[in-house]
């Protein structure tokens, strides 16, 4: 049956997601506002501080500084309107504000993604070839390997959310979620929705291919750290290396979650809920946290900028 037939679509979406909990549902509204505030704060002391001190302008501070950047914007686009719901009951969303939401969300997924394998990359030049470092990470080459990732994700997000523009929403307008996640929108439309799931297919295809990239980049670099006559080397190489590891497990995990919650009924809905919002919101609240405390060169700076403000204030 061709559904388009019947003319009628929803223009007005209801995200009622973890409304299982009834009126404990207001209560999530003190984690996730703790969780924004923090964010928020924290990424913007690494932003300022990579920005500020000339000495951090190298490339891997600089991506870490991209990864703050995004732990920024994201938020902003998910966790208001979330709080609102929370405290206040008011859950609707209109269609084209939704597919904007998605737009940004997954762009911010697949860049926080990109920026990651950047990371990788950055460090298997570093520890791999040393001395010939600068001759293979350069500006030249960076821009061109940044625009080709930025390529990559612009397509893939700009095709996924035009294959939604079209559908008619006819099924239901309440979608059991707290953010429009691309798998969630599509199952309330109608029609041939085949391309629409392939897409959501292709998209997790690419962030796992990322993740394996990066292991088995990883998995270089350890064996060349291990060989290495020099025990002080080793531990700081296992020292880096491991964090951005961290971060990608964290990630990775909650992505898995999501994925397989739509696709296991068996799977309570609040839990697959949980997940995304787990990728979509502790990689940017553990990122600063990781980055500033684990990388010497960052905790110093942060250090030195928050000791001298707390210094002025007791000035007053």
């Amino acid at each position: 049956m061709d559904y388009r037939t019947f003319n009628f679509s929803y223009n007005e979406f209801y995200l009622i997601g973890f409304t299982d909990l009834k009126e404990y549902r207001q209560y999530l509204f003190i984690p996730f506002f703790v969780m924004f505030i923090f964010t928020l704060f924290a990424n913007g002391i690494i932003i300022f501080v990579i920005v500020k001190e000339s000495k951090l302008h190298a490339p891997m501070y600089i991506l870490i500084g991209f990864i703050a950047a995004l732990g920024f914007i994201e938020p902003i686009f998910l966790v208001p309107r979330m709080l609102i719901s929370f405290l206040f009951n008011k859950n609707m969303i209109y269609r084209n504000e939704c597919l904007v939401q998605m737009f940004c969300l997954h762009m911010a997924g697949l860049f926080q993604s990109s920026i990651l394998v950047g990371m990788a990359v950055d460090r298997f030049f570093a520890i791999m070839f040393p001395l010939q470092y600068h001759d293979y990470v350069n500006i030249k080459t960076s821009l061109i390997f940044c625009l080709s990732l930025c390529f990559r994700n612009l397509l893939y997000v700009v095709s996924m959310v035009g294959l939604l523009g079209p559908l008619y929403f006819c099924k239901s307008n309440e979608i059991y979620h707290c953010v429009c996640e691309h798998t969630s929108v599509v199952n309330l439309a109608c029609g041939d929705l085949s391309k629409n799931y392939m897409a959501g297919i292709l998209g997790f295809s690419l962030t796992s291919s990322d993740c394996v990239f990066i292991v088995c980049s990883y998995i270089v670099i350890f064996v060349i750290i291990f060989r290495s006559p020099s025990g002080e080397s080793r531990q700081k190489a296992i020292y880096t290396c491991s964090t951005h590891l961290m971060v990608l497990v964290v990630a990775f995990v909650s992505v898995v979650g999501a994925f397989v919650g739509y696709r296991v009924p068996t799977i309570p809905r609040d839990l697959r809920v949980l997940c995304t919002l787990g990728y979509l919101l502790l990689p940017n609240c553990f990122n600063p946290v990781i980055y500033g405390i684990r990388t010497k060169e960052i905790r110093v700076q942060v250090v030195k900028y928050l000791s001298s403000k707390s210094n002025k204030v007791d000035s007053f």
